[in-house]
């Protein structure tokens, strides 16, 4: 147990799916698992562990932004030794080149929080998802017939911005969206050499104005859903 997760170590899988928004792991786990159990409720922040074809896994959220990622990827890594972490989420497109549903696998995380400086003083504002999990991802998406997006995003500490900042991010740091858990994920894997990536449907469309309903983004991401827990048999 920790201050955030009540669950007993052994009922945490070394394999964690981890949506943001409670309701969409409990989504997941609904949908997809077997002999499944709610094992966290602290604070809202649902977890289920079951199985997925006779894989044992976790689905649990991850709540909003850096901070939040930051703590239950922490706590995931270094009290219940998961192994692997895949976030499952949404995004917002930087370029008309990528649409609604639109799926972004994430190679690196461009930020300007400075998360990791406060962490433990490492001043790296881009950081690299596993890339042994992204070949099984592709591997998986490849034989699915599923088209991805490869490619850098950008995590940020704000979701309501006041200025076109996404246009020089896109230009200059070739981030194809936006998102805003990534990189506290990947920091906390690098520093327990454990394993992560970011598996994004895009949501919304910075240059066209395009966007899904808040009942879209918690149901109906379901390729990226399948994708992910394909990846982990």
């Amino acid at each position: 147990m920790t201050p955030h997760i009540e669950a007993k170590k052994d009922e945490i899988a070394k394999v964690v799916i981890m949506p943001g928004d409670p309701l969409r792991a409990k989504f997941i786990a609904e949908t997809y698992l077997t002999d499944y159990k709610l094992v966290n409720e602290v604070r809202g922040m649902l977890a289920y562990t079951g199985f997925y074809k006779n894989t044992q896994v976790t689905i649990m959220a991850s709540g909003m932004g850096i901070p939040s990622m930051g703590i239950y990827s922490y706590e995931l890594f270094n009290f219940y030794d998961v192994d692997t972490i895949i976030r499952v989420g949404s995004c917002g497109a930087y370029t008309d080149k990528l649409n609604l549903y639109d799926l972004v696998l994430v190679e690196s995380s461009y930020t300007d929080s400075n998360y990791g400086v406060n962490q433990n003083g490492v001043e790296n504002r881009l950081l690299n998802s596993t890339t042994s999990l992204n070949k099984k991802i592709g591997d998986v998406a490849k034989k699915s017939n599923i088209s991805l997006n490869i490619g850098t995003v950008h995590c940020s500490e704000v979701f309501y911005k006041d200025n076109n900042q996404f246009k020089d991010l896109y230009d200059k740091n070739n981030c194809l969206a936006v998102e805003m858990e990534s990189f506290s994920l990947f920091h906390n894997a690098k520093i327990f050499n454990k394993s992560a990536t970011c598996l994004l449907t895009v949501s919304d469309n910075l240059v066209t104005n395009e966007v899904t309903t808040s009942e879209e983004r918690q149901t109906a991401f379901t390729e990226m859903i399948e994708l992910a827990l394909e990846s982990i048999l």
